[in-house]
């Protein structure tokens, strides 16, 4: 069974697309693409499930249609409408220039100045152009490269040297 913590977030799948069964997949992270994965891993009624991919194709640079081994008919792509679309963790590119911020959520954020925990992280807030780590305390640290400072993928741990009185807000 495919835990939660085991992948990140992508996209979700659209409408479907023609009638052989190809569905409209809107994704934040081309992460599939990068890596020539096999399969994406589709929310079905709360269930995370592994879905092999066919073929894809890119519409735009956030878009693609996608056709799954054994999604035959438009009735069959219908039914993956509006699925989330996560991606393994464990098969993501070991770039650090190249990962996601979603990919990111779950991880601990680790003052650089003090050593200490500040928290997890619960979502990523790009409304703006200062993005945010929302911190699952409701706190909102920044997520700039800049104070950045080191990201240990298998710790899940981003250390960070935090602005002054960032804590005490």
């Amino acid at each position: 069974m495919i835990k939660q913590e085991e992948v990140y977030h992508i996209g979700r799948i659209g409408k479907a697309h023609g009638v052989k069964g190809e569905v409209s997949f809107m994704f934040d992270d081309d992460v599939f693409d990068r890596v020539d994965a096999d399969y994406l891993i589709l929310e079905v009624d709360g269930i995370l499930v592994p879905f092999f991919m066919e073929e894809y194709r890119f519409r735009t640079d956030s878009t693609a249609l996608v056709k799954f081994e054994d999604i035959d008919t438009q009735e069959r792509a219908r039914e993956l409408t509006n699925c989330e679309v996560f991606f393994p963790r464990a098969l993501a590119d070991d770039d650090e220039e190249a990962i996601n911020l979603t990919f990111l959520v779950g991880f601990d954020i680790i003052d650089a100045k003090t050593g200490t925990r500040v928290g997890t992280i619960a979502g990523i807030d790009d409304s703006t152009a200062n993005i945010l780590f929302e911190m699952e305390n409701g706190m909102l640290i920044p997520a700039n490269d800049d104070l950045i400072t080191h990201i240990d993928k298998d710790n899940k741990t981003i250390t960070t040297a935090l602005p002054e009185g960032i804590l005490d807000l």
